[in-house]
Order: C-alpha cells, then structure tokens, then sequence
C-alpha cells in the first residue's frame, strides 16, 4: 500500500489529533483515515 497523498504538514495535524504516530497515519486506508476524522468531528460537536 502506498502512502497517503497528504503534505507532511496535515499528516502532523492529523497524528496530533487522533493521538497516533505519524508513520501510522501516512500508512493506513484512506477509507478508514476518513472514519477516524469523522469521528473527531462527532465529538467536537458534541462538546460545544
């Protein structure tokens, strides 16, 4: 599999986010990175 095609800048963001290792990040299904962010966002919302 292929990395993400993602800057080096959002991947930092996104590790930070979601409390994972960058390499982690770069690597995993475009499908599942997109359920992960949608879950983030879920919860912000919830937040407010």
């Amino acid at each position: 599999m292929r990395p993400l095609n993602i800057s080096l800048e959002t991947a930092q963001k996104l590790a930070k986010a979601l409390n994972m290792p960058l390499e982690q990040i770069m690597h995993m299904p475009q499908h599942i990175l997109i359920q992960k962010l949608l879950e983030i966002e879920k919860n912000e919302q919830q937040k407010r």
